[in-house]
């Protein structure tokens, strides 16, 4: 499934490049007077990104609010199945932005907890420029990833419906759930197109994420040494073996940590050692290309779930090129390859230098 859908993808980007190439003579003059678009569909967004990038983001950087952002994208996304819909139940409306508009239902379920806040964050800026809820949620987080080093340029749409009733519970995968029931969620979500190997590249947003209310204690604590960087080190660090708590663990949902200050999910620990994702999940150490463009593509399909796509306007133009990586990927100080706990035994682990200095211990995001 994966590699057919590659090959769709790849499709899809040279089709896109010669339909971006004839929307660059067609380009039509903004309101502001400032900025011209390829549909005029797009020049709100000028606007929205402009407020967000000064008011939420700092000045364009790759904090917090911008992690939060992205992470928002995902749960109100996934919130939709099929399977309960083929059962004559509501199964929840997608990228409708529910978790917004019935926040005060939505962030109350377990694994949503703690995302009121980046909800409550947004909330003004929904309120003062013309966008829907569900478009708002989905531009901030692409536009957020921006601002990450090494990011790839999400897609952005708009067009989407917004929800007139909130998500079921139980959609939203947590991390104590088993890679099983993870893979099946993913798969009813996405009518299938998901399996294991998808839900490897879809995981590649914990680069720059951080976990907040799984241990309370010790909120912000990020999933891997650099969570400025939309880089492969996450999928290099999950794999070196944990001896520690950066806590009060354990908890649930949580593992053994290799080093003071990070955070590890159980079910990146698990999937990264499972039969069928560990040789995928270990073919993204050091390969920033494919960080980029795995994401890229399941951000594209995430983000519409629940949607038509031909009712949409694509509007990527408007989010900016992330900048370059600032480092290489390196096994943090203190680590080598004889602290990775090998789970692929088709290839070897790639060859990388330690960063030199005290062994690495990450400050909280």
């Amino acid at each position: 499934m994966a590699f057919k859908l590659l090959s769709s993808f790849v499709a899809l980007a040279a089709a896109l490049q010669g339909v971006s190439a004839a929307a660059l003579n067609r380009r039509v003059a903004c309101p502001d007077g400032v900025h011209t678009a390829s549909n005029e569909a797009c020049c709100q967004l000028f606007a929205v990104r402009e407020d967000l990038q000064k008011n939420l983001f700092d000045g364009a950087q790759c904090n917090a609010e911008a992690h939060e952002s992205l992470r928002l994208t995902f749960h109100d996304a996934i919130a939709i199945s099929p399977a309960l819909e083929a059962q004559g139940t509501f199964g929840g409306g997608g990228a409708d932005g529910s978790i917004a508009i019935f926040s005060h239902i939505e962030t109350a379920f377990h694994p949503n907890i703690g995302l009121d806040e980046i909800v409550e964050k947004q909330r003004p800026f929904i309120e003062r420029h013309n966008l829907g809820v569900a478009d708002f949620i989905q531009f901030a987080g692409a536009l957020g990833a921006s601002n990450c080093p090494g990011a790839p340029q999400l897609s952005a749409f708009v067009g989407r419906k917004d929800a007139t009733r909130p998500a079921p519970d139980g959609l939203v995968p947590e991390p104590f759930h088993t890679p099983d029931m993870i893979f099946d969620r993913l798969a009813d979500a996405s009518q299938g197109e998901f399996d294991p190997i998808l839900t490897v590249w879809l995981l590649t947003a914990h680069t720059v994420a951080a976990a907040n209310d799984v241990d309370p204690t010790i909120p912000g604590s990020p999933f891997d040494s650099t969570p400025g960087e939309f880089d492969s080190q996450f999928f290099l660090e999950t794999q070196l073996k944990g001896t520690l708590f950066p806590g009060d663990g354990p908890n649930q949902g949580e593992v053994e940590s290799p080093m003071r200050g990070e955070f590890r999910l159980q079910s990146d620990f698990a999937i990264a050692r499972d039969e069928r994702t560990a040789c995928e999940w270990q073919s993204f150490v050091n390969n920033q290309t494919k960080v980029q463009q795995m994401f890229q593509f399941v951000f594209h399909d995430l983000s519409l779930f629940g949607q038509n796509i031909t009712d949409l306007v694509d509007c990527t133009e408007v989010i900016p090129v992330p900048k370059p990586l600032r480092q290489a990927t390196h096994f943090p100080a203190g680590f080598t390859v004889r602290d990775i706990e090998h789970a692929c035994a088709e290839t070897p682990f790639p060859t990388l230098p330690t960063q030199p200095g005290p062994k690495t211990s990450v400050a909280p995001v």
